[in-house]
């Protein structure tokens, strides 16, 4: 079975006869991470939820009441709607300083192994048994206390549908078993592929041993599933090729990331802005989200220190800032610009609508992919602000789904991780000479609003529901 192709979402004449007919529906939503929590894997859910109401959905939200989370952000509550029913079940993981501590204690027992070999020793077979415990994810300690939750709500208040979102990989294994004792049609979305989730992750068992239950407990899961969502067309298609080999016949439908123009109502910038500062102003590019080994900054160093060692004069102009979590390598690689004449400006997590005021403050946007297998199917969640944004974007990325994308609003700052040439020439023209940057086919971003992808997803819903009826 193909891919059903993406629709626009119903008029809003249509949207009032849903709700004038009386014919509303219920959705429960599966998602550990959902406000006060923060950070980016929180926007599609809470987006859904908001703008699903439109198209004739209520939304039930099963989530942690006490999640194990390194950020919480509470201007994220503006978003969720009066009415929406939050069911909230304690999860049994520790605090998330607690496990914080632990990882910095097991590199720092990984510095000193040669002291005490025996003890290393020791501390490895532990983690990696509670590593296998711990499948597929730590937020399965979640699981006994969400599913007794999950249960007695869909006992209490009738629901049309199921959808859980992922990572973590957790709520597709409560999701699937809600489904079991409901009937209800479920959805699974994967805002990451399982595998390459697997893969990629810090921290992540990638024993043998692992990789057996993680295949068998996506295959349950995707059994269980009436329709797969993902977030770009390829990786829609690679999940459902997966389904067919576990023998499923779900559907699958793309329905992208996106941004959602009320968050752009205070900013202090227009989001149009049409010109660069002049060459003596200072060139402001910002990054937002995560360094880590998918998002390497590396190129852009290399690129930075290319400048240097031909006119090392002009990075003077040059103000880079870095706002999100650092893997100590990406540090480590930040660090090598504090060597060249660069203003470097690095802060840990800030609220949502934080980040959008320093966006729209950017001279330039940078976004990160790297050339890692399977990366070609992947578009950072923060693309979509970007374009929105309207301002430049710097894109170092694989060939794929996020280049393509890219390459018809700005063909002309997308680069390979390998053409390190290329991106100094682009810094040394922005440093040198006004420049005018001028977005490509503006009006072909309404495609990644929220409210059409909640439109998208509502059609999905009412056509499994249909289905069913």
């Amino acid at each position: 079975m193909s891919t059903i192709i993406s629709r626009p979402t119903e008029s809003s004449d249509s949207r009032d006869q849903i709700s004038s007919e009386g014919t509303r529906k219920r959705l429960l939503l599966v998602s550990y991470h959902f406000p006060p929590v923060g950070g980016a894997g929180v926007q599609r859910p809470v987006k859904f939820v908001k703008y699903l109401r439109q198209f004739g959905w209520d939304v039930s939200v099963l989530m942690a009441a006490n999640p194990s989370v390194p950020v919480f952000d509470n201007s994220l509550l503006v978003d969720i709607p009066e009415e929406t029913n939050l069911v909230k079940a304690r999860t049994w993981e520790p605090d998330y300083s607690l496990k914080k501590n632990m990882a910095n204690k097991n590199q720092n027992s990984q510095s000193t192994s040669l002291l005490s070999p025996v003890k290393s020793v020791c501390r490895k077979i532990a983690r990696s048994g509670a590593g296998l415990l711990l499948q597929p994810d730590s937020q399965i300690l979640w699981y006994p206390n969400a599913l007794k939750a999950g249960k007695k709500l869909l006992n209490e208040m009738p629901h049309d549908a199921i959808l859980a979102t992922a990572p973590p990989y957790s709520n597709l294994i409560l999701a699937s078993k809600l489904k079991r004792i409901s009937g209800l049609p479920l959805i699974v979305d994967f805002r990451d592929e399982w595998d390459l989730s697997s893969k990629y992750l810090e921290n992540h068992q990638q024993d043998r041993i692992s990789h057996l239950i993680q295949t068998r407990l996506q295959k349950s899961v995707m059994q269980q599933a009436d329709a797969i969502v993902a977030t770009t067309k390829a990786s829609t298609q690679r999940l459902l090729d997966r389904a067919h080999q576990f023998g499923t016949d779900a559907v699958a439908r793309c329905i992208y990331n996106g941004f959602d123009m009320d968050d752009f109502d205070h900013l202090d910038q227009p989001l149009q802005k049409t010109h660069h500062p002049a060459a003596q102003k200072r060139f402001r590019i910002v990054y937002t989200g995560t360094l880590w080994n998918l998002t390497t900054v590396e190129p852009l160093i290399h690129a930075i220190e290319a400048v240097h060692q031909s006119q090392p004069e002009i990075l003077k102009n040059l103000e880079l800032q870095f706002i999100g979590r650092k893997t100590p390598e990406q540090q480590a690689l930040l660090e090598r610009i504090r060597q060249t004449a660069c203003t470097l400006l690095t802060e840990e997590y800030c609220a949502h609508h934080e980040a959008l005021k320093k966006m729209a403050n950017a001279d330039a946007l940078c976004l990160l992919l790297s050339d890692v297998e399977g990366a070609d199917r992947v578009a950072p969640a923060k693309l979509f602000e970007y374009l929105a944004i309207q301002r430049e974007i710097l894109s170092i990325t694989p060939a794929g789904e996020t280049a393509e994308i890219l390459g018809s609003f700005w063909p002309a700052s997308n680069f390979r991780a390998d053409n390190i040439a290329g991106m100094a020439t682009w810094l040394t023209e922005r440093l040198t000479e006004t420049h005018d940057a001028c977005i490509s086919q503006p009006e072909q971003i309404d495609q990644f609003k929220r409210e059409y992808q909640a439109g998208q997803l509502a059609d999905l819903l009412n056509q499994l529901v249909n289905n069913t009826v």
